[in-house]
């Protein structure tokens, strides 16, 4: 690995979308492509100042007059020359050392055929009702019904006389911080800049998911 690189057991990418390619048997493979975008580090956490130890992860190349003031300045402590607008921790199998900071983070571990997690926020649904949110089957449509899409009763008796926390009820649908395990790397090509997963994995097109090593395999 080169001098100016870290291995690190995560790191961010883009979501550009999903296509299908054909393997060497001719199956066919639906992938997600995800753009590979330069990863540094910011800043070290460490147990005497912080509390614990970590990487802080700067991502998300802007230009520098879209960069506020404060992230400026911490970007230039750093030393980091390209502006970045996004920051996220990660944690090291190793102990951190302080002269890491200003290196990019090393992607040449999630080779293909290995497993991974990959983090992202869902799509956002908007209000949705309890057939569209939860599979509710819903009520006769019928003329004369009045039990149509409805949520049908949600209380109980005089005792408790309430309606218990967590009953599933219209609202909020999506936009959700989510973790799909276990997904396969397909295919990694570094001098075009991308990464195919197999299969589908969370968030809308050009949102930033995290890529990290698989915890149960």
């Amino acid at each position: 690995m080169a001098e100016n690189k870290i291995d690190l057991p995560a790191f961010y990418g883009k979501k550009a979308g999903m296509t299908r390619i054909f393997d060497e048997k001719g199956n066919h493979v639906p992938v997600t492509v995800i753009k590979l975008i330069p990863n540094y580090v910011s800043q070290v956490k460490t147990t005497e100042k912080d509390g614990y130890e970590s990487y802080q992860i700067a991502y998300y190349e802007k230009r520098e007059k879209l960069i506020n003031k404060p992230s400026q300045g911490h970007l230039k402590k750093a030393n980091l020359e390209p502006k970045f607008a996004r920051f996220a921790e990660i944690k090291a199998d190793t102990a951190v050392d302080a002269e890491n900071i200003g290196k990019e983070v090393s992607i040449e571990g999630f080779t293909p055929s290995t497993f991974i997690d990959v983090t992202g926020i869902t799509k956002g649904k908007g209000f949705a009702g309890v057939m569209k949110r939860y599979n509710f089957q819903g009520g006769p449509a019928a003329h004369g019904s009045h039990f149509h899409r409805t949520t049908g009763s949600i209380g109980n008796r005089a005792t408790p006389g309430r309606v218990f926390a967590g009953k599933k009820m219209p609202g909020h649908m999506g936009a959700k911080q989510q973790t799909v395990q276990n997904i396969t790397v397909q295919e990694v090509n570094f001098e075009k800049g991308y990464m195919l997963l197999r299969g589908s994995v969370p968030g809308a097109k050009n949102s930033f998911v995290r890529i990290s090593k698989a915890v149960k395999k």
